[in-house]
């Protein structure tokens, strides 16, 4: 007969055996499972949808700082907020008085009263005002663009047809590059596409001449009531021209070898937010170098204009009484090659000239959307009778836009 201790140690060590035998199964068993993929963790709402959740905050921050200024002073205070927006944080007049300071100081009161003085004073700070806004706004409008290579801007393009489509791709020009030489070769990509020409000519006018930056910088020199009419113009302007070239059959004329070439198909990479900044920041830089030049030229023309050329010749010829001024601004502007940036200090020296809001718009509009250069570049990749009608449709469109303004003129001075 067998002991009962003896029976007891053995069933207890058979227990712990097992146990321990449960354990390295247990352990193998979470090894597996962790060696296992997981399943992706779901990002929140707020991961998900971060530009939404950003622009809306923004907006609901302007809403909130309206509506405070509402409470406070009633319309007036909404009007002041305004005039603060536009003159201290885009228009950066404490810059100018800061310069002001500063050059009275080293050069002495006499000096800066005089015409000189008052150039040097001009070119230095348009000159920073437009550098500073204009690597901030392209840094910004570049990263919104890495949103929108030109893959998916042609499958969104091809889903909307007729006038509708015409009115996506003139928005879609306001998030693209900068100046009309750099529109043709996406222009000729989209053609190649098959998008139709309403769409691809729609997005070739609006391009160079209406974005969030050429809006924001007309804002800081004229304020918002200017800046949105330019856009609105030059929105109603793409989307008439487009339509008309798709309806008449012109567009249809466009270079054998465009529509020939093949086209090429890339796989969509998923950017993260690191590539878009740097994307964002080269693009930002790119830019920069190719417009400088530009920018420096502008500003050192309105300078003169400013300080040198008195108002009455400026009145002579371009004075809103004059009928031919718009015509004169036009036909002016074409021969020039500059994005909407380096006009800007030339209209904001003619409109303090007294110089009406429609010739302005009329000078800006033919220096970006008519620059020669462009026209050479585009008669490369259309034929004859279709570069004809596109000059003759966006030239009508832009003395149209002019004799309007200047008509109404007492509505923006």
């Amino acid at each position: 007969m067998k002991c009962k201790c003896c029976c007891n140690n053995k069933t207890e060590q058979t227990e712990i055996k097992e146990a321990e035998s449960d354990q390295v199964e247990q352990s193998k068993n979470l090894d597996d499972v962790s060696k296992e993929p997981q399943p992706p963790k779901k990002k929140n709402f707020f991961v998900r949808h971060k530009i939404l959740v950003i622009l809306i905050s923004v907006i609901l921050a302007i809403g909130l700082a309206i509506g405070i200024a509402a409470i406070v002073d009633g319309v007036n205070g909404i009007k002041v907020l305004g005039d603060f927006i536009t003159d201290q944080i885009l228009g950066m007049k404490w810059l100018n008085m800061l310069l002001g300071m500063a050059f009275t100081g080293m050069f002495g009161e006499e000096f800066m009263s005089t015409r000189w003085g008052g150039a040097i004073q001009f070119f230095i700070y348009d000159t920073i005002k437009i550098m500073v806004l204009l690597c901030l706004l392209i840094f910004l409008i570049s990263y919104i663009q890495s949103y929108f290579p030109p893959e998916r801007t042609k499958k969104i393009l091809g889903k909307f047809h007729g006038i509708g489509a015409n009115a996506v791709g003139a928005l879609l020009g306001t998030v693209t590059p900068f100046c009309s030489c750099s529109s043709i070769p996406i222009f000729m990509g989209f053609t190649r596409a098959g998008l139709s020409s309403g769409v691809t000519f729609s997005f070739l006018i609006s391009s160079p001449l209406v974005d969030l930056g050429a809006f924001i910088l007309l804002a800081s020199v004229f304020g918002f009531p200017i800046a949105i009419v330019y856009v609105i113009v030059g929105l109603v302007l793409a989307i008439l021209g487009g339509t008309i070239i798709e309806k008449t059959g012109v567009g249809k004329h466009v270079r054998d070898f465009i529509l020939e070439g093949e086209i090429a198909e890339v796989e969509g990479v998923e950017l993260t937010r690191k590539d878009r900044l740097i994307y964002a920041k080269d693009q930002m830089l790119g830019t920069l170098k190719k417009v400088w030049i530009y920018i420096l030229v502008g500003v050192g023309i309105g300078a003169a204009i400013h300080n040198f050329i008195p108002t009455e010749w400026i009145q002579a010829v371009l004075g809103e009484d004059k009928w031919y001024s718009v015509l004169v601004a036009s036909v002016v502007g074409v021969p020039m090659y500059a994005d909407i940036f380096g006009t800007i200090p030339v209209a904001e020296a003619l409109f303090a000239k007294g110089v009406g809001v429609g010739t302005i718009l009329s000078f800006m509009m033919s220096v970006t959307a008519l620059s020669l250069p462009s026209l050479i570049m585009l008669s490369k990749a259309v034929k004859p009778k279709l570069l004809f009608w596109f000059i003759f449709i966006v030239v009508i469109g832009i003395i149209a836009i002019g004799y309007i303004f200047n008509a109404l003129n007492f509505l923006f001075v």
